[in-house]
C-alpha cells in the first residue's frame, strides 16, 4: 500500500502478524504526532497511548535535518535530513525492502505525510498513511496501548543512488517561477500575508496558488475520495506547468503531494525549504495580498 490505508485494512494486517500465515509480511508502524507550538506534545501523547506496535518518529529529531547556524544560508525550519543519516534511522526502526510501513498522526496527516514522503524519497515504496489517524482506528475498534514497542533493527536502508522523489531548491525554483505552478499548502490568511505566526516575514512566493492542506480532508478527518481530490486539483493545474508543492517549512506541502498521488495525478515536486527558507533572503521576490 503506497498512499493511504484504512483502519480496517490495518487491523487485518496486524491480525496476520499475530498468527503464522504464508501471506503475512513484516509491518512497521510509526506514530508521527507533533505540534509546532509544543514540540514535546507528540511524545507525551504517544506515551499516553498509541497503536500497538507503533514506534515514535519525532519531526525535529527524526524527520528533519539541523537548521542553519549563525552566518549560514537559511535552509528553512525543517530541512531535509541527510539521506545517509535517515537511512540509518529507518533501518533502526526495522524498515527494510519489502516491509510495509504505516505512518499516522492525530493532526490530520501532515506529519505522517512528511514521513511518507521521506521514505519514498529513500526509495521505499511500501509506505501508506493511516487514513483518519487514531480517530479512525478507534472507530474501527482498534485498541491503543502504553506499552513500548519492540523493534527488529535492520542495517541502514539501501537507499536509491538518487532521491526517488522529485524536488528542487530555492535557486532552481526562482529561475523557473514563470514555468512552474507553485501550490502553497498554508492556511489562506498566512498565504495572503495577513498573519505569520512562525516565520519572520509574511507573504507568499509570486504566482503561487493556495491549496490549504486541510481541504484534502472530510469532516471525519479522512481524506476525500480520490475522484473528488482529482477534480479539485485539476481545477488548479495549468497545462505544461510542472507542479511544485510548498508550505511554511516543507511539511504540510507533503499532504498536498500525497493527496495528488492518491488522486492518480502522479508525483509532484517538493520545495523542501518552502516559505521559511524563501523569506530568509530579502533579495527573493515576495508578495503580500
Amino acid at each position: 500500500m503506497q498512499t493511504l490505508i484504512s483502519a480496517t485494512d490495518l487491523l487485518q494486517l496486524q491480525a496476520r502478524q499475530s498468527t503464522p500465515s504464508p501471506d503475512a509480511r513484516p509491518l512497521v508502524l510509526l506514530d508521527c504526532g507533533f505540534d509546532l507550538a509544543d514540540p514535546a506534545s507528540g511524545e507525551r501523547a504517544y506515551a499516553a497511548g498509541h497503536l500497538p506496535g507503533a514506534l515514535y518518529a519525532h519531526l525535529d529529531r527524526d524527520l528533519s535535518g539541523p537548521k542553519a547556524g549563525p552566518g549560514e544560508p537559511g535552509r528553512g525550519r525543517h530541512p531535509l535530513p541527510d539521506r545517509g543519516r535517515f537511512a540509518a534511522t529507518v533501518g533502526a526502526w526495522g524498515v527494510a525492502p519489502g516491509v510495509q510501513v504505516v505512518v499516522y498522526d492525530a493532526q490530520g496527516g501532515p506529519y505522517a505525510a512528511r514521513a511518507w514522503w521521506l521514505l519514498q524519497w529513500l526509495g521505499h515504496a511500501e509506505v501508506a498513511v493511516l487514513d483518519g489517524g487514531p480517530a479512525a482506528w478507534a472507530a474501527a475498534g482498534g485498541a491503543t496501548t502504553q506499552a513500548a514497542a519492540s523493534t527488529r533493527p535492520q542495517p541502514p536502508y539501501p537507499a536509491t543512488a538518487a532521491p526517488a522523489m522529485p524536488l528542487l531548491d530555492a535557486s532552481a525554483l526562482q529561475a523557473a517561477l514563470d514555468r512552474m505552478l507553485v501550490i502553497d499548502a498554508r492556511a489562506p490568511e498566512r498565504y495572503r500575508g495577513e498573519v505569520e505566526p512562525l516565520d519572520p516575514v509574511a507573504g507568499h512566493i509570486p504566482g503561487a496558488a493556495n491549496r490549504f492542506f486541510k481541504l484534502n480532508l472530510q469532516a471525519d478527518g479522512r481524506f476525500k475520495p480520490a475522484a473528488e481530490l482529482h477534480t479539485e486539483f485539476m481545477a488548479l493545474l495549468q497545462p505544461g506547468r510542472p507542479v511544485v508543492q510548498q508550505c511554511g517549512s516543507g511539511v504540510t506541502a507533503c499532504h498536498n503531494l500525497l493527496a495528488m498521488a492518491h488522486a492518480g495525478l502522479g508525483a509532484t515536486l517538493l520545495y523542501p525549504g518552502s516559505w521559511s527558507e524563501w523569506c530568509s533572503d530579502p533579495a527573493r521576490p515576495m508578495v503580500r495580498a
